[in-house]
């Protein structure tokens, strides 16, 4: 893939421009977006731009790319590159946005680095990106050519609003034009776009909290409230916030296409889905596809929240493992409460859980679960190969790892 100069020059100054990646991408987007305003109003997330959040990931998916490359230089990292094009697919992004990204990110390459950006550096980097660019590109025009809606946003009426708790809002949607639903997979996510009161258009990604089959779509939509008390302080979710205050039934949105990577096997394997908050959302699809098609092998359903009473969707938890032939369910609280003598407290510990050889894992939540479960299953025996994740927002993961 990468040629053998490259390569050499690639490998010899890695370490050099990962110890200065975060400031080539900040430099990169406050480049991009002095330029390019309406890209930070209409297709980047304010509420991750502020947080410095897509700025990590950028850093972590360019050095976990090149990474690659000069490490595996017969293999191209599939699963990383699949995840960001379906990212991206249900954004609309267009080949000729990766030009516009290319001039920016490499003047800020040049103004970080200086006079260490020879002539043949530049080359060298110059070929990473474009085998990254142009290998996105491509899975993104597959993706675009599978489907007749792709690209472009459509209008969907809401049927229905339901408050599953406190800050949780299940919204019901079909087409406001009549026709026909999109198909999906269970795990899939759509992206809603809504203008907001100073004029922005803004994009978010929520999964499809119901299984293919049914005649509505719908998304359940946490409300993201401003914290201050992590590592890493975050806004009030500027979309959220929108739609828990200003939709109801009849208001219109307009939705994506369905895209994203997380789906069901078609297999017959032992299947455990891991959740922790909202990420609950693509399990829930997932394990009322698992119910509707009569799925034989055992099933695990793990949960994590700060309370029964803010684990949305539990009723549906509960009643889809009941419907099939050999499930358990295994919820985990920071703060429980009397009447579920079932539930455990604190943190998910796999270690009373039987993993069963085969089984397929699939998790969403936050990083530091998703870690922590993978660790788990891997001390299991479950391979590496076998467990699969979705991440709300940025891919923190590549960041770090």
């Amino acid at each position: 893939m990468l040629s053998d100069q490259s390569a050499t020059t690639v490998r010899a100054t890695l370490p050099v421009v990962g110890a200065a990646i975060g400031e080539i991408t900040e430099r990169f987007y406050t480049g991009l977006f002095t330029a390019r305003p309406e890209l930070l109003r209409d297709l980047f997330n304010r509420g991750n731009q502020a947080a410095g959040t897509q700025r990590q990931a950028l850093a972590g998916s360019i050095a976990a790319f090149a990474t690659h490359l000069v490490e595996h230089p017969d293999e191209r990292p599939d699963a990383m590159l699949n995840r960001v094009a379906h990212k991206h697919a249900s954004l609309g992004i267009a080949p000729d946005q990766y030009e516009i990204v290319h001039e920016h990110l490499f003047a800020a390459i040049v103004e970080v680095l200086g006079d260490a950006v020879t002539p043949e550096v530049a080359a060298a980097w110059d070929e990473v990106y474009w085998l990254m660019a142009n290998a996105l590109i491509a899975i993104e025009k597959r993706l675009y050519d599978e489907r007749s809606d792709a690209g472009t946003p459509r209008p969907w009426v809401v049927t229905e609003r339901v408050e599953e708790t406190a800050d949780v809002a299940t919204f019901r949607l079909r087409p406001a034009d009549g026709g026909p639903l999109p198909d999906f997979r269970a795990g899939q996510y759509v992206s809603v776009r809504v203008e907001l009161p100073d004029g922005a258009r803004q994009i978010r990604q929520y999964s499809l909290s119901g299984a293919p089959g049914s005649p509505v779509r719908q998304i359940s939509v946490k409300r993201m409230r401003a914290r201050e008390d992590t590592g890493m302080p975050s806004p009030e979710g500027e979309v959220s916030t929108h739609l828990h205050t200003h939709v109801r039934e009849g208001s219109v949105l307009d939705v994506s296409a369905p895209y994203g990577d997380l789906v069901l096997d078609a297999t017959d394997a032992p299947v455990l889905l891991a959740s922790a908050g909202i990420g609950v959302t693509p399990m829930i699809a997932m394990l009322e596809q698992l119910a509707a098609t009569g799925h034989k092998a055992p099933v695990t359903v793990v949960h994590a929240d700060r309370s029964p009473a803010e684990h949305a969707l539990r009723a549906d938890h509960e009643a889809f493992a009941d419907k099939l032939a050999d499930a358990e369910t295994h919820f985990w609280y920071e703060h429980p409460e009397p009447g579920h003598p079932a539930d455990r407290t604190g943190l998910v510990d796999l270690s009373g859980v039987t993993v069963r050889p085969g089984t397929r894992a699939y998790l969403c939540g936050p990083l530091p679960f998703m870690r922590a479960v993978r660790t788990q299953l891997l001390a299991k025996g479950v391979p590496a190969a076998d467990i699969h994740y979705e991440v709300f927002g940025p891919d923190l993961w590549l960041a770090r790892d």
